[in-house]
């Protein structure tokens, strides 16, 4: 976390956590949700303002992290922002040099497990918990597969969150 975040967390110890403001879609992006885009229907049927500010973006990215109950927040100074997650807590971006990046940039150490859903989307347990392959890496993704490096494992996509341990709606 940023120094900045930590030292407003020792100033303001108990500032009340957010929930339902913020949302991560399975490509990877953010959603701002207002008041109005909450009340219009859950994430991600109403996903609400795609957040495209770079230094937001990395920002939210230093500071994301995951609570005991295996819900994932932004930590936005003093204020915990809990996410609406689309998908799993983690996007995979594959690179050609076989690294797996997660959408906010961090880099794994290394993939522990592969699963494959029903509908065909590849996940990848890693050092830094679990995440969807984006689909614009499949092709990558196949090249790791075919080469035995990963050997994926059938699984159904309702399933995921109960058995890794993460919180797609995390409530107060």
């Amino acid at each position: 976390m940023d120094d900045l975040v930590l030292a407003a967390l020792k100033k303001w110890p108990n500032v009340p956590h957010c929930y339902g403001w913020l949302a991560l879609d399975a490509r990877g992006d953010w959603y701002m949700r207002d008041e109005r885009i909450q009340r219009a229907g859950p994430f991600p049927q109403v996903k609400g303002s795609r957040i495209e500010h770079d230094k937001l973006l990395a920002f939210i990215g230093r500071n994301y992290g995951v609570d005991e109950r295996g819900a994932w927040y932004f930590q936005n100074g003093p204020q915990r922002v809990y996410v609406e997650l689309g998908c799993t807590p983690w996007i995979w971006r594959l690179q050609p040099d076989g690294r797996v990046l997660g959408h906010t940039g961090r880099a794994t150490q290394r993939v522990e497990s592969a699963w494959l859903d029903e509908a065909g989307h590849l996940y990848l347990l890693t050092d830094l918990g679990l995440g969807l392959v984006h689909t614009q890496d499949m092709t990558l993704a196949a090249d790791a597969i075919e080469a035995g490096r990963w050997l994926p494992k059938d699984c159904f996509a309702a399933e995921l969150p109960a058995r890794h341990g993460f919180l797609r709606h995390p409530v107060p």
